[in-house]
C-alpha cells in the first residue's frame, strides 16, 4: 500500500484530469492507464496512437486486445490492467468508482497496489480526499478547478429545452418514451444507455456530435467520462433503482451527470424537465447550491475484496473471498456476480468432483469471471458459467467449437426490434469475452474475429433501428425551415465550418465548398441547400475578398501523391495545377466550388493565386527561376543548355548534352556555375534543386507536365539512394534527382562526388581497391557499388585473389533499356574528360 510518488488529482467534471494523465503518460518511457469504460479506453487509445504510433500502444479490455510486440503504453479498463508489467507511469481514472458495490473492489485494489516506478496518478472526485488521506498518507493531493461554470437553469417543458441538450432518465422505458416525444416535437434524438454495445453508443454519440440531432436521451451512463458537446442537462427523474431499492440520487451522482454540461471553457446548465407527472423531479435548494459550488458529501468507505486467494480447495477460496477488510475505511460490498455464481456452483456435487486441487479451483474461478452482459442474475448466469466450466474441466480443456458456432449462429440475426437486438448484442459480447481467453479455445484468434464481426453487425443494425425509431430527419429539416421563413441572414457559420440555420447544423462549408449532411435523402438535400443558399452567396463573396487580401502563409500546395496537385487556402481546396506551356509554367485552374462567384471575384481569386504561386516558385525553386532568367545573357550554346535544364527541371545527363557542354565559352561556364549549375561527370544539374522541398515541387511540376495519374511516396529527406523497382512511373527516379543503377538509384550529386573520388584514387588503367567508405556514402550495398563502378566505366579484376577495379572505358554502346550500363551510351565518356584533365 505504498503511497510514494503517488499524486491524487481530484476535482469535479471538466477539469482536464484525463487530459493531464495522457500528457504524463506520453512523457514517460512506459505506462498504463485504467479507465472505467471500454469506450473511454478506446477513445484515449486512439489519441495516444496518434502521438506515439501503433507499434508502441496497446489496448486491453475484456472484449478487445490489441497488444503489439514491444508495446510500452497500455490503455485498459481497470479490470484488465496487466499486473505483471513494470512501467514508469500508472494512472487510475474515476477513482471514486471504488465505492461501487459491484465493481468497487477492483478499483480499490488498483488504488492501493497498482504503482508506476516513477509516478502514479489517481484521478477522481473530490469526495475521495478523506480516504486518500487515510489510506495513502504520503500521497500528494492536487485539486483542479472546473474550466467552466455550471449553473441551475430551472425546470423546462420538453418543447422548451434548448439545443445541444441531454435528457437523463433511469430506465429503458423512460428513455424510449422521451426519445419518441422528441422525435415528434424536435425531429429526433440520439439514445445512450449502458446496455448498448460500445459500437452502437459510438454511432449514436457521433450522430449527436455531428449535429444531425440536437438532443440526447440517456441513462446515467453519460456520467462516466463521455465528453460531448452538451450545453444543458435536464433530469427527467432524480431517483433510480440501484439493484436493491428505489432511492434518490446522491449529490455526487447528480454532479457526475450534470457535469457533462459545458466542456472545457464553455459554460453549462442543468435543470429538470416537466413531464406533467404528479411527482415532478425537483432539486432542493441545498442540492442546487452543492452542484453549483461542487461541494459533495465525502466518501466514508471503499469497497474491498481480498486479493490474496487460496486455490487449494473451494471452501478455502470462498473463505478468502469472504475475508474481512484490514481497515475500517474499507468494507466488503454485497457479493459481486462472480462471487455469487461461485457460491452457487460450489454446492454442486459435480463441481466439487472436478475441483480436487488448485488447478481446478483456479479454472472454476476464472470461469466465474465471465461477465453477465445480459443481466440475467446470478441464478441463470450460473448455468452458463457451469456449462463453460464443465467443458474446461474435461477432455482437452477447451470449449467445443460446435457449441460456440451454434450460439453465434443463433445470435447472428439482424431482424427484430430495438430490445431484441440489444439482447442479442449482450449475448454476442459474452462470446467476444470468451474469444479473448486463449486458454479456453483451440483457435482463439479465429473466434475473436468471428465474434467481433457478429457484434459489429448487430451493433450497426441496432444503431439503424434506433435512428429509424427515434429520428425523423425530414421533420427536423422542415421545422428548421419553418423557423427561418421570412428572416434574413438566418445561416450561421461556425469557425470549424459548420453551417447552421437558426442554430441547427445542416452541413459544412470548407473554403468555398458546401457539403450537405451525407445521410440526408435527396429531397432533404434540396431543402437544406435552399435553406443555406441565400446567405452562402454573400459568405462566398466575403471569402473571395479575404482570399484576395490574404498573406502568403495562408496558401499551400497539397501534393501527397494525389493528382493534380491542389492549391489550398487556409487548408481548403481552391485550385489545381494543370499542364501549361512548359514544365516550369503550369496552368492554374480554379476549383469548381468557386463557380458560383461573380466574374470579378473569380478574376481576383485567380490573380492572387497566380501571384502566390509565382512567389512560392521563386522561393522553392529559386535557382531554376534565376537560371531561366539568365537565358538572354549568354551565348546560344549556353541558352540551349539552359532550356534543356529547365525542361528536365534541373537535371540532365551529360551524355545527352556533351556537345553543348564542350562548346561552352569560359564566360558562360562561369555564369552557369555562379547560377548554381554543376557540370558534373555524369550529369549536368542544379545542386540546390535536389534538396527535399525543391524536390517535392519539382516532382509536382514534372507530374503535371507529364500528366501522371498518381505518384508513389516521395523519397525521404536525406536519402542518397532509393529502390528503383519496376512499379515506379517511368521517369520518376530521374525526375527525383536519382540515377538508376540496376535495382537501386543514387542521387546524382552523390554520383558526381563519388565519380570524382574514384578518379582521384586511380592511376591510369592500373587496378585499385575501392575505398570501403564509398558504398556507405552512396547508401549502396557492396554489390550496388560494383554495379555503379561498372556503369562509370570500371571493370572488376582479381589481383592475387582480391577484388580490384580498373578503368576500361565504355567498350560498346549499351542497349537503351540497360540502365546498369547507361553510361556506355554517352558519345563522350566523362572519364575521358577527367583523364585529359589529369594529364594537364
Amino acid at each position: 500500500m505504498s503511497s510514494a510518488n503517488v499524486t491524487a488529482v481530484l476535482g469535479p467534471t471538466n477539469t482536464g484530469k484525463t487530459h493531464l494523465a495522457v500528457e504524463r503518460l506520453c512523457g514517460h518511457a512506459s505506462g498504463i492507464i485504467g479507465f472505467p469504460l471500454r469506450l473511454l479506453a478506446r477513445e484515449v487509445y486512439e489519441k495516444v496512437v496518434a502521438i506515439k504510433g501503433e507499434k508502441l500502444v496497446a489496448l486491453i479490455t475484456g472484449e478487445e486486445k490489441i497488444v503489439p510486440e514491444g508495446a510500452r503504453y497500455f490503455l485498459c479498463t481497470v479490470e484488465s490492467m496487466p499486473a505483471d508489467r513494470e512501467v514508469a507511469f500508472v494512472a487510475i481514472d474515476e477513482g471514486q468508482v471504488a465505492a461501487d458495490p459491484e465493481r468497487g473492489h477492483v478499483f480499490t485494489d488498483r488504488l492501493l497496489h497498482a504503482r508506476g516506478y516513477a509516478e502514479t496518478m489517481i484521478l477522481g472526485s473530490e469526495t475521495l480526499r478523506p480516504l486518500i488521506r487515510k489510506l495513502l498518507p504520503d500521497a500528494e493531493i492536487i485539486t483542479r478547478p472546473r474550466f467552466s461554470t455550471l449553473s441551475y437553469a430551472g425546470s423546462k417543458k420538453l418543447s422548451r429545452l434548448p439545443r445541444r441538450c441531454a435528457i437523463v432518465a433511469f430506465t429503458a422505458t423512460e428513455v424510449y418514451a422521451l426519445a419518441e416525444m422528441l422525435r415528434r416535437q424536435k425531429g429526433g434524438a440520439a439514445v445512450v444507455m449502458g446496455s448498448l454495445s460500445p459500437r452502437t453508443r459510438n454511432a449514436q454519440v457521433a450522430m449527436y456530435q455531428s449535429g444531425e440531432v440536437d438532443y440526447l436521451v440517456a441513462t446515467d451512463a453519460i456520467g462516466m467520462g463521455l465528453n460531448m458537446d452538451i450545453a444543458h442537462v435536464a433530469f427527467a427523474s432524480l431517483g433510480k433503482f440501484d439493484g436493491r431499492r428505489q432511492r434518490r440520487l446522491m449529490l455526487s451522482e447528480m454532479a457526475q451527470i450534470a457535469g457533462r454540461a459545458g466542456r472545457y471553457q464553455k459554460d453549462g446548465t442543468f435543470g429538470t424537465v416537466q413531464l406533467g407527472t404528479a411527482a415532478a423531479a425537483a432539486f432542493t435548494p441545498e442540492e442546487i447550491e452543492g452542484l453549483e459550488g461542487h461541494r459533495f458529501e465525502a466518501l466514508e468507505h471503499l469497497v474491498w475484496r481480498n486479493t490474496e486467494l487460496d486455490f487449494n480447495t473451494l471452501p478455502r477460496l470462498i473463505g478468502a473471498l469472504d475475508a474481512r477488510p484490514p481497515r475500517v475505511e474499507l468494507q466488503r460490498g454485497d457479493d459481486a456476480i462472480d462471487l455469487a455464481v461461485l457460491k452457487r456452483l460450489a454446492g454442486e456435487p459435480w463441481v466439487m468432483e472436478r475441483t480436487p486441487g488448485p488447478r481446478g479451483v483456479s479454472r472454476l474461478w476464472a470461469a466465474c469471471g465471465l461477465p453477465d452482459y445480459r443481466k440475467t442474475g446470478a441464478e441463470q448466469h450460473a448455468r452458463l458459467v457451469g456449462r463453460v466450466f464443465r467443458h474446461l474441466s474435461e477432455g482437452d480443456g477447451k470449449l467445443p467449437e460446435a457449441w460456440i458456432a451454434s450460439e453465434l449462429a443463433h445470435l447472428d440475426r439482424v431482424t427484430g426490434d430495438v430490445e431484441t437486438l440489444a439482447d442479442r448484442i449482450a449475448g454476442a459480447r459474452t462470446w467476444t469475452y470468451v474469444a479473448h481467453r486463449p486458454d479456453w479455445l483451440a483457435d482463439a484468434p479465429h473466434w475473436a474475429e468471428r465474434t467481433r464481426a457478429v457484434e459489429d453487425r448487430l451493433s450497426d443494425a441496432l444503431h439503424a433501428a434506433l435512428t429509424q425509431r427515434f429520428v425523423d430527419r425530414r421533420t427536423a429539416v422542415l421545422l428548421r425551415d419553418l423557423k427561418a421563413r421570412g428572416q434574413d441572414q438566418r445561416v450561421e457559420i461556425d469557425p470549424d465550418g459548420s453551417v447552421a440555420v437558426e442554430g441547427e447544423v445542416i452541413g459544412r462549408l470548407d473554403g468555398f465548398r458546401f457539403t450537405v449532411d451525407q445521410q440526408a435523402r435527396a429531397g432533404e438535400q434540396r431543402l437544406l441547400l435552399a435553406a443555406a443558399e441565400r446567405y452562402l452567396v454573400k459568405e462566398l463573396a466575403r471569402r473571395a475578398a479575404l482570399l484576395g487580401e490574404a498573406g502568403d502563409d495562408a496558401f499551400g500546395l497539397d501534393f501527397t501523391g494525389r493528382m493534380p496537385p491542389r492549391l489550398l487556402w487556409n487548408g481548403a481546396r481552391v485550385g489545381a495545377l494543370r499542364k501549361g506551356r512548359d514544365a516550369m509554367t503550369p496552368r492554374l485552374e480554379l476549383d469548381r466550388s468557386l463557380a458560383s462567384l461573380s466574374i470579378d471575384d473569380r478574376r481576383r481569386v485567380a490573380a492572387r493565386l497566380e501571384q502566390w504561386f509565382a512567389a512560392a516558385l521563386a522561393r522553392e525553386l529559386g535557382p531554376l527561376v534565376r537560371l531561366a532568367a539568365l537565358r538572354d545573357q549568354v551565348s546560344p550554346v549556353a541558352r540551349g543548355l539552359i532550356v534543356r535544364l529547365i525542361e528536365t527541371l534541373g537535371a540532365l545527363k551529360r551524355g545527352d548534352a556533351g556537345d553543348q557542354v564542350e562548346a561552352l565559352p569560359r564566360a558562360d561556364r562561369q555564369a552557369l556555375t555562379a547560377a548554381g549549375v554543376r557540370l558534373g561527370v555524369v550529369h549536368v544539374f542544379v545542386a540546390a534543386a535536389l534538396r527535399p522541398e525543391p524536390t517535392r515541387w519539382r516532382l509536382a511540376l514534372w507530374a503535371v507536365w507529364n500528366e501522371i495519374a498518381a505518384l508513389p511516396p516521395l523519397p525521404q529527406p536525406g536519402r542518397v539512394s532509393i529502390a528503383a523497382d519496376d512499379g515506379l512511373p517511368p521517369g520518376f527516379v530521374e525526375a527525383a534527382g536519382f540515377w538508376r543503377i540496376g535495382s537501386e538509384a543514387v542521387r546524382i550529386d552523390m554520383v558526381d562526388r563519388l565519380a570524382r573520388a574514384i578518379h582521384g584514387r586511380r592511376e591510369g588503367r592500373a587496378p585499385f581497391i575501392p575505398d570501403p567508405n564509398w558504398a556507405a556514402s552512396a547508401g549502396l550495398t557492396r554489390d550496388g557499388l560494383a554495379r555503379l563502378m561498372r556503369a562509370l566505366g570500371y571493370r572488376l579484376q582479381l589481383v592475387d585473389g582480391a577484388a580490384h577495379f580498373a578503368w576500361r572505358g565504355h567498350r560498346r554502346p549499351a542497349p537503351p533499356n540497360d540502365v546498369a550500363s547507361a553510361a556506355g551510351t554517352l558519345p563522350t565518356s566523362p572519364f575521358s574528360i577527367l583523364a585529359s584533365m589529369k594529364g594537364r
